[in-house]
């Protein structure tokens, strides 16, 4: 364990699939647990993830801090890849990121 505590991302074979809103079935290659994290420690998270998956994986992040929500899909651009969806669970949101 180090400084800061252990990683939380998840690695591939634990992801699995996520149902989005508009109905469609996508398998997730990565999922990032930035619960309790404050920025810009979720954006540092996912743009190691998105770095780690191949072009078309989703990467899934889960984040409660409404400022990383907002900061999510702006960085799509810089990250190559395309905002699928965000999905509130009372929880945590489920940010939904595929890798063009």
């Amino acid at each position: 364990m180090g400084l800061f505590g252990s990683k939380k991302t998840t690695p591939a074979a634990a992801a699995g699939q996520a149902t989005l809103p508009d109905g469609r079935a996508v398998a997730v290659a990565r999922q990032v647990d930035a619960i309790g994290d404050s920025c810009p420690r979720p954006q540092l998270m996912t743009k190691k993830a998105v770095g780690e998956v191949g072009p078309g994986d989703v990467v899934e992040i889960l984040v409660d801090n409404p400022t990383s929500v907002e900061a999510l899909p702006p960085m799509c651009a810089e990250l190559h890849c395309e905002h699928l969806a965000t999905v509130n669970t009372g929880r945590a949101w489920h940010v939904y990121l595929r890798k063009l």
